[in-house]
């Protein structure tokens, strides 16, 4: 057996348009799929059965963001609009209005009090999710271009944008550190011991950053990406990095050596979206033909 995923045991095949962001919930019980058909949908990650479809969004659905407990998750997309879900009832607790362009990312903090967008508007909003009040908290300004990716943990905000820089708030100090990557950023992931930033760009290469210093790590490079958002991901346990690519493919590296270790096929279309299982090895795809695929 490898230790990572290479075995395809399971194709999703009912959105009925390009799949743009797939995700595990925090369990890796469930998972969750964004669609250019505007919907979004629920799936038991092991028996591939759809659960649920929440509709609501007027245009595709860019980005989705699962808070710890798994009872909410929020969606946005290119009809400018943040929504704020109940898993189970389906229906929307919030819709946060305020981009006047396409919103690509979403992040939950670590107890899902606060959520950040991120849109084409060049603006980072974050949004208290207790409050009845829909107006953001705070509007962080700093990007030149779009903001592609942002993840929040504890009080750090890290945002990629496609303006080539990587951006780490502390929220709380009100500070900002940035790191010149050079091509758009897609992606931004953190490693499960914090230290590292793993960075999808647009000249073909994904970088590992160190958070605290901005050194360059590591770059991964076989795969092919210069149009397109793709993401990339660290395995549970940090050893891998794995990505989608333009080529259709999914592409695997050892995160230390750097050298690329599998190539899979399966899609028939540009793997945009990649999410890997909290504890099992097993991953998830999703692609522009419309499918999603599991695999262990």
């Amino acid at each position: 057996m490898t230790p990572y995923p290479t075995k395809r045991v399971k194709t999703l095949a009912e959105h009925t348009g390009a799949v743009h962001y797939v995700t595990y919930n925090k369990t890796g019980q469930y998972c969750l799929s964004g669609s250019r058909d505007r919907s979004i949908m629920l799936w038991n990650a092991s028996t591939g059965a759809r659960i649920q479809t929440y509709s609501a969004h007027g245009r595709d659905v860019l980005g989705i963001s699962v808070t710890a407990d798994n009872s909410r998750f929020a969606s946005c997309g290119n009809d400018r609009t943040v929504f704020c879900w109940d898993v189970s009832t389906g229906s929307v607790i919030r819709r946060y209005a305020g981009h006047y362009e396409s919103v690509n990312c979403v992040g939950f903090n670590d107890d899902g009090t606060v959520l950040a967008s991120g849109s084409f508007d060049t603006t980072v909003r974050l949004w208290d999710c207790r409050s009845q009040n829909t107006s953001p908290i705070q509007i962080l300004e700093d990007c030149k271009d779009s903001v592609m990716s942002l993840l929040i943990r504890g009080a750090e905000l890290i945002v990629g944008s496609a303006d080539g820089r990587l951006r780490n708030y502390d929220i709380r100090m009100g500070q900002l550190q940035e790191d010149y990557i050079g091509a758009a950023i897609t992606s931004v992931r953190m490693s499960k011991d914090r230290n590292c930033i793993l960075v999808s760009t647009t000249d073909d290469t994904i970088r590992l950053m160190d958070k605290a210093n901005g050194t360059l790590l590591n770059e991964f490079k076989g795969h092919q990406q210069t149009e397109y958002k793709l993401q990339s991901a660290f395995s549970n346990d940090d050893a891998y990095v794995l990505s989608g690519s333009e080529d259709n493919k999914l592409y695997i590296w050892d995160l230390l050596e750097g050298n690329q270790v599998e190539a899979l096929e399966g899609h028939k279309g540009i793997v945009t979206s990649i999410d890997y299982h909290p504890t099992e090895t097993a991953m998830i795809s999703g692609s522009v033909d419309g499918s999603i695929m599991i695999w262990e």
